[in-house]
């Protein structure tokens, strides 16, 4: 679900951090090619990154994972602490495993390869732009595979037809007061469901049980929107 009404309106306001001036510009230059899109400022490291995300308060940080100083992953820690507003899309040539689950468990929005096509890219930031995750088809299929491999043994507990409800809407980007309205039952009902539901499936995020759940057959493939709530 966006974020704001009032998104849609204005340009979608960029960061884009990368200790590459190139890559920087390349990229800029991809970015800027869509009429809603536009990149306030650069950065060629982890600090300057996190120096003007505070001062800039920009609608998607636009992150490479390996940058000197502070790596992505560690602005995006910082950012989910201070600026928990702010959309992360991280944008980098690593899919090794290790370097996705750390970026998703930071709070990550999004993680797209640099060999992405450009509409992927931007599509990508919009995405992240509107609360929901945006994941390279890649890095999701790895993803699933793994998750897969990690839950075939065992599960904890079997889900409840309530919790399955409450993980479809879920899967489909609605939030937990949308669900709510949805299923007749109250936010914090919502939230405790869903507590439960990371819980048997050994999930730390939305996007984690979904894909969790499809994986067993527990839910059908999503659309991938799916928004993650503090």
């Amino acid at each position: 679900m966006p974020k704001s009404s009032n998104k849609s309106k204005t340009k979608i306001r960029i960061l884009l951090a990368d200790d590459h001036h190139i890559v920087r510009a390349g990229v800029r230059q991809l970015l800027e090619s869509a009429k809603d899109l536009e990149v306030i400022a650069e950065a060629g490291d982890g600090e300057e990154a996190q120096a003007l995300i505070q001062k800039h308060k920009p609608d998607v940080a636009v992150l490479d994972i390996q940058m000197p100083k502070a790596s992505g992953i560690e602005v995006t820690r910082w950012v989910r602490a201070h600026l928990p507003e702010v959309g992360v899309l991280i944008l980098t040539a690593y899919d090794d495993d290790p370097y996705v689950m750390a970026v998703l468990q930071a709070g990550a929005n999004g993680y797209v390869l640099k060999t992405a096509q450009a509409d992927d890219l931007i599509q990508a930031v919009r995405d992240v732009n509107e609360g929901k995750s945006a994941l390279d088809p890649a890095i999701t299929r790895k993803l699933m595979s793994n998750i897969f491999k990690g839950t075939e043994k065992k599960i904890v507990e079997p889900l409840t037809d309530r919790e399955l409800d409450v993980l479809r809407l879920a899967a489909k980007g609605f939030t937990n007061k949308a669900i709510g309205v949805q299923l007749s039952i109250s936010d914090r009902t919502v939230q405790g469901h869903l507590a439960h539901i990371f819980a048997k499936l050994q999930a730390n995020s939305r996007t984690e049980a979904v894909m969790r759940a499809v994986s067993l057959g527990l839910i059908s493939q999503s659309s991938g929107n799916i928004v993650e709530e503090e």
